[in-house]
């Protein structure tokens, strides 16, 4: 570990070890001295009471002694907080949000995630709020431990030392999910961490070949991670050798131009052995075959499924963590088979019952206390900070969850 986080760590380290050894001496001493005294002034040793006087050396050893090792332990904690609460002046800065019941970080180029990840060997400073209620900011391995307080900025500092990870957890009761407020410090090298940084920082140009097959739904058939659905995987198909059914007769191909080209505009013509003819032909241009072709020269990188920002979105806010995605009941209701379910509220004191349309879902976002479902308490705080696109990634992964 770097020596700056060596001795912030040791500083409160050494604090609680004084604390303790002279708070046990202490308990030693006065256990001992009352046993003593229980045996040698007992009534069967000392029949007749004894009138005791006041003894002046022992009366300000009692004051001195004591005030010397308060003010040691005062002296001790001092300089262990000191420590803690001057941050170099080079911190990588975080801020971090909390709510019921998850953390979200954010950098200073936008970014966010759930995880706070962070560079090796380099003083990070995490500015702490909260949107909802009380939390605490406890990450035991740096001796960090900061309430994060609604419409109040708190901040803790810690140098993250050598790749790593840690335990982040929430030690003030916060509620029902109080226990499943859980997240990591994630310490990459430098590199790493700026890669991971840029990443989603700039947008990436996407592939015309893709899509086109994102145009014409190929993806909804063919998976890009190996995996089968209705039709084989695009994962490495250019080039690959398959056994193909043609007029009742198998045969092996090999997956060419020539070969890709002809299972798009004619896919009943040769159809891969194990697989069903329900793919439709497709009318396209010489230049978008081509295009599509590219694609697949390339290897075909993965395409995020349906609702997958939706999904990053719904965890990296929390969402999970009150709404279930398996039909169990939480703290709110199950995301699953939500999209058009009828659904008894409560509004302005009055019961109904609504549909969950996506008009109803935007107004439960932006203001869940307006509709307060049966049986379930008014506890989600509004999102404000979610943009019109995030809201339509949630919608649409809620959508998903049939």
């Amino acid at each position: 570990m770097d020596a700056t986080l060596v001795d912030a760590v040791s500083k409160v380290d050494t604090a609680f070890k004084f604390i303790f050894g002279v708070s046990f001496i202490i308990l030693f001493l006065i256990t001992a001295v009352t046993l003593y005294f229980l045996f040698r002034y007992s009534k069967k040793r000392n029949p007749v009471p004894a009138q005791i006087e006041g003894n002046l050396v022992a009366e300000i050893i009692w004051i001195i002694v004591p005030c010397i090792i308060v003010g040691a332990m005062f002296w001790y904690g001092w300089v262990g907080y000191k420590a803690l609460r001057e941050a170099p002046a080079n911190s990588y800065e975080v801020k971090c949000t909390a709510r019921m019941w998850s953390w979200k970080f954010e950098y200073p180029n936008g970014k966010t995630s759930d995880k706070l990840y962070v560079p090796a060997d380099t003083p990070i400073k995490v500015d702490l709020t909260s949107v909802d209620v009380i939390h605490s900011f406890y990450v035991a391995a740096f001796r960090v431990k900061m309430d994060t307080v609604p419409g109040m900025h708190t901040y803790v500092w810690f140098n993250s030392g050598e790749p790593a990870e840690y335990e982040i957890q929430c030690a003030e009761y916060c509620g029902v999910r109080h226990s499943y407020m859980l997240s990591k410090v994630v310490v990459v090298p430098k590199d790493e961490f700026d890669k991971w940084l840029n990443a989603s920082a700039s947008a990436e140009v996407p592939d015309e070949g893709e899509e086109l097959l994102k145009k014409h739904g190929c993806f909804d058939c063919h998976t890009t991670d190996g995996t089968e659905l209705v039709g084989p995987s695009f994962k490495g198909i250019y080039g690959r050798e398959t056994v193909v059914v043609e007029n009742g007769k198998e045969k092996t191909v090999k997956a060419d131009d020539a070969y890709l080209e002809k299972s798009i505009i004619e896919p009943a013509a040769d159809i891969v052995k194990g697989y069903e003819d329900m793919m439709p032909p497709f009318e396209l241009t010489k230049e978008e075959l081509g295009k599509i072709i590219g694609y697949f020269k390339g290897g075909g990188k993965p395409v995020a499924q349906p609702g997958a920002k939706g999904a990053e979105i719904a965890e990296r806010e929390g969402c999970t963590g009150c709404h279930s995605v398996d039909g169990s009941e939480l703290v709110g209701p199950s995301f699953k088979g939500l999209m058009d379910r009828k659904t008894a509220v409560t509004k302005d004191g009055k019961k109904m019952e609504v549909t969950a349309s996506v008009e109803y879902i935007i107004s439960s976002i932006k203001h869940p206390s307006e509709y307060v479902v049966d049986g379930f308490e008014p506890s989600m705080p509004e999102y404000e900070t979610l943009s019109d696109d995030d809201i339509k990634a949630l919608i649409e992964y809620i959508s998903t969850l049939k």
